[in-house]
């Protein structure tokens, strides 16, 4: 029996990944009959989900993982409750940045200026105080571009100025940065195994431009968020260059920085494609290689797509195994992946989950042809 096998990503702020699979893998059944195996795998590259999927995996593996909800704050530093996972057997907790601080949460009051990740701090000192000696971070789906320094604070190690004075949150007041203030540090959590798992293979020095207007950011204000993390690498000796340190607005610089100080090396902190780590973790080549045809999908297929995201994993993966492509999408900005023999956007009409069924249902035929 043929099998066909779904693999997407969420469609951001309109269904998960696994609505998303779910009601794509529908469709194509009723499409192509019940002569074809048609098996739904959820993904994310490390935005929003990714915890949840990664915690999925390990619980097949046989662990026990806790889904734990906690008072903490936004991107703009109001009250909120986020969730994250832990597994205890392996002391692993998995994180999303935008679990915290996240653009939905503010899209009613955006702040690229200011905007913070203080929030997701407050996540992982929570973790290590439950026991955690590792934590796994999805990148993707922040509305700040603070460099990490809000999770610093978070810590206990704020950002100074020359004078020694306390800088306000956010990116903007970096551009006056000169150290962070360990004094009251919190040591533990600070010296965690960090596996940061980047959504775009950004570098810092490109992070304001590429990423700030979707923050909210007009031209002046991207130049100056690009001038505050400018001075952050040069404070904290990381290159501005460095591929995947843009993601999150920078969020692996502080990081990296920070456990630098402690151990006296960035060996304790890795800086990973997400789309990757998670494809890794639910065995997606082996369905790959194991398919007859593969379909995967996001919200908007554009430049990005082919450099780190989800789409770009399963389409590099089916290359490698020869087995056709199918592209669901929400719209297409630049021509299908050019190993894609299908590629279906969205009608725009009815409610999603109606038009991923639709989407999936003419792939579906397309197939069953």
């Amino acid at each position: 029996m043929p099998t066909i096998l779904v693999a997407t990503d969420s469609f951001k702020s309109t269904a998960t990944a696994d609505q998303a699979t779910a009601s794509i893998a529908s469709g194509i059944r009723s499409a192509a009959g019940s002569d074809v195996s048609v098996k739904a795998v959820p993904l994310a590259d490390g935005g929003e989900g990714t915890a949840a999927i990664l915690a999925a995996a390990a619980t097949r593996r046989g662990e026990t993982v806790e889904r734990i909800t906690l008072p903490t704050t936004d991107a703009r530093g109001r009250l909120t409750e986020a969730t994250y996972y832990f597994s205890p057997s392996t002391q692993t907790a998995y994180i999303d940045v935008a679990a915290a601080s996240g653009l939905p949460a503010v899209a009613d009051s955006l702040d690229p200026l200011h905007a913070d990740s203080y929030g997701t701090g407050v996540l992982i000192a929570d973790a290590e105080a439950k026991g955690a000696r590792r934590i796994v971070l999805g990148l993707g789906g922040t509305a700040t571009v603070d460099g990490g320094s809000g999770i610093l604070a978070a810590l206990g190690a704020p950002a100074h100025d020359e004078r020694g004075y306390a800088l306000p949150k956010g990116g903007a007041p970096l551009v006056q940065l000169a150290a962070f203030d360990t004094a009251q540090l919190n040591v533990k959590a600070a010296g965690l195994d960090y596996t940061l798992l980047a959504d775009t293979s950004c570098s810092p020095q490109l992070a304001a431009q590429t990423y700030g207007p979707q923050k909210g950011a007009d031209k002046e204000q991207v130049a100056l968020l690009t001038g505050a993390l400018l001075q952050l690498c040069d404070v904290t000796g990381i290159d501005p260059t460095t591929e995947y340190f843009g993601a999150a607005g920078a969020l692996p610089v502080g990081l990296t920085h920070l456990s630098e100080l402690l151990h006296g090396n960035r060996d304790h902190v890795e800086v990973l494609p997400g789309g990757t780590h998670v494809a890794q973790a639910v065995g997606l080549e082996e369905q790959i290689a194991a398919a007859d045809v593969v379909v995967s999908g996001e919200g908007a297929f554009d430049e990005q797509s082919l450099t780190g995201k989800t789409v770009g994993t399963v389409a590099e993966l089916a290359r490698r195994h020869d087995t056709p492509l199918g592209i669901v999408a929400g719209r297409f900005d630049v021509p299908a992946e050019p190993h894609a023999i299908w590629a279906q956007a969205l009608s725009g009409e009815g409610e999603v989950f109606a038009q991923l069924r639709a989407a999936g249902h003419a792939l579906g035929t397309q197939i069953a042809q």
